[in-house]
C-alpha cells in the first residue's frame, strides 16, 4: 500500500487526523512544483489501505477480510529517541481485518489476545492487556487495548495495541457490503500492530551487565560449541565438535560451531556479549570421559551431559532456560508494582489504583503524580477499593507508570 498519503484522504476521519496532526511528516513539492494537494508519510496505515478495502468488500462472502502487511511508517517523535524504543522510522507489522458485525469483530480481538500469548511466550516477556482511557485511546477507535510490559528501571513500554473500530472507519471510506437480505451494512473493523520495540523490550527486559540474554525461541544461535584443544589433540576434538555440530543441527537445534582462532576465554566473553542461550565445551578430556562441559548465559550454571543423550539433555535444558527466564521476568515485574491509595506520596514506580472512569479525575491523577494513566485491565481483576481522587466505589483496579 502507498507511503503517500493524500491530505483529502486523511482528513475523512476527524478524529484520526486530530490525533496525529503533531506527528506528521508532509510533503508539499515535488521536485520544484508545490503541489495542489500536501502529501503524508503515512503515520498509521488506516488511510492508504481503507480506500482499497472499499473496492475489495461487495458481500457479506466478502468477509471476514484479514490482511497482514510489514510497513515503515513514520512519526515526528519530539521526545529523546531510543534505538528500538523511540523512533522516528518505525518498523511496523500490523493485521488490518473487515468483518460482519461488532461481536465477529470482537471474536478477531480475542483471536489476536491468543496470537500476542504465543508471541510473548517465544520472546518470554510478561505483559499487561490494558484498556486504554478515552482520551488515549488510538484516534478514531472504539476502543483500544495497549501491550505493555516494565523495564527493570520501572518505566513501561508499549510493546503494541489492538483496536476495535466498530463503524469510525467504514463509514468515511464507504466500506459495505450486501448482507444475505440485500441490505448495504457498513462493515465493522479492527487492527493489531507491533514494531521493533519488541526488540528492545527483550535486550532491556532479559539483558545484564555482560551483554544480551536471548531467549532459546528466538536466538539465532541456540547452542555455540566451542573446542577446547591442545598439542596432539587438535584433529580429534575437531572431528568431535563437528560431529556434535551434526548431531544437533540434525535435531533442529540451531549451533554454531566457533573453530576461529581466537582463545577460548575470548570466544567465551564474545558470545556472552550475543546472548547464546547454552554454551558447550569439548575438549580431549571431555571426549575420554563422554562429556560434555556447558555453561547457561542466564543464570552461568555449570556442568556436564552425557554425551550419548546430548541431544535430549540439550533440549531440556533450552526448555529449562525458557522457563527460567519467562519466571523471573514476571517476578520482577509483578514486584515493581505497588498499590498505591493517596496521593500524598506517589512513588516513581507502577502504581496499581482505584479510578472511577472520570475523566476530570483522571486527568487529577496524572497532574498530580506525573503518572501516565496505562489503563484498566481488559480481563478485570478481583479488586475492592475506591477512587484516588473522588473516592467512590471501584471494582476494577487501574495502572499508572513513567512511560517511554
Amino acid at each position: 500500500f502507498p507511503l503517500l498519503i493524500p491530505e483529502t484522504e486523511f482528513k475523512k476521519e476527524k478524529d484520526h487526523i486530530k490525533g496525529f496532526d503533531a506527528e506528521v511528516y508532509w510533503v508539499t513539492h515535488a521536485g520544484l512544483n508545490e503541489l495542489d494537494v500536501r502529501l503524508l508519510l503515512r503515520p498509521t496505515s488506516e488511510t492508504a489501505m481503507y480506500p482499497i478495502f472499499a473496492l475489495w468488500v461487495r458481500s457479506h462472502t466478502d468477509l471476514p477480510l484479514k490482511t497482514y502487511q510489514l510497513v515503515n511508517t513514520f512519526r515526528y517523535e519530539t521526545k529523546q529517541t531510543r534505538a528500538f524504543i523511540r523512533v522516528r522510522e518505525i518498523h511496523f507489522f500490523e493485521s488490518h481485518t473487515c468483518h460482519v458485525d461488532e461481536a465477529d469483530a470482537q471474536l478477531q480481538v480475542e483471536e489476536d489476545f491468543v496470537i500476542l500469548e504465543n508471541i510473548m511466550k517465544h520472546l518470554c516477556l510478561p505483559y499487561f492487556l490494558l484498556r486504554r482511557t478515552e482520551w488515549d485511546k488510538f484516534p478514531g477507535a472504539f476502543y483500544t487495548v495497549g501491550v505493555d510490559t516494565l523495564l527493570p528501571d520501572g518505566r513501561s513500554l508499549q510493546l503494541g495495541s489492538i483496536h476495535h473500530y466498530r463503524e469510525n472507519f467504514s463509514r468515511p471510506f464507504n466500506i459495505t457490503y450486501e448482507d444475505e437480505k440485500g441490505e448495504h451494512k457498513f462493515a465493522h473493523q479492527t487492527t493489531f500492530g507491533m514494531s521493533e520495540r519488541l526488540v528492545g523490550a527483550v535486550v532491556a527486559v532479559h539483558g545484564d551487565d555482560k551483554g544480551l540474554v536471548l531467549p532459546p525461541d528466538i536466538s539465532p544461535f541456540q547452542v555455540v560449541l566451542i573446542p577446547i584443544l591442545a598439542k596432539g589433540n587438535v584433529e580429534k576434538v575437531a572431528e568431535e565438535c563437528q560431529k556434535l555440530k551434526q548431531e544437533l543441527t540434525a535435531a533442529g537445534i540451531r549451533v554454531k560451531l566457533d573453530d576461529s582462532d581466537e582463545r577460548p576465554g575470548s570466544k567465551f566473553h564474545n558470545w556472552e556479549i550475543r546472548g547464546v542461550p547454552l554454551r558447550l565445551e569439548m575438549g580431549m578430556r571431555d571426549i575420554e570421559g563422554g562429556k560434555v562441559a556447558y555453561a547457561r548465559r542466564d543464570t552461568g550454571a555449570k556442568g556436564s551431559l552425557d554425551c550419548a543423550s546430548v541431544v535430549s539433555q540439550v533440549r531440556d535444558t533450552l526448555n529449562q532456560i525458557s522457563d527460567d527466564m519467562r519466571a523471573k521476568a514476571l517476578a520482577a515485574s509483578n514486584g515493581a508494582i505497588q498499590d498505591l491509595d493517596s496521593l500524598d506520596k506517589v512513588p516513581e514506580k507502577v502504581v496499581r489504583f482505584g479510578w472511577c472512569g472520570e475523566e476530570e479525575c483522571g486527568r487529577k491523577f496524572e497532574e498530580k503524580t506525573g503518572l501516565k494513566m496505562l489503563g484498566s485491565p481488559y480481563n478485570k481483576e478481583e479488586y475492592h477499593g475506591k477512587c484516588i481522587v473522588c473516592h467512590k466505589a471501584v471494582e476494577n483496579p487501574t495502572y499508572a507508570a513513567r512511560s517511554m
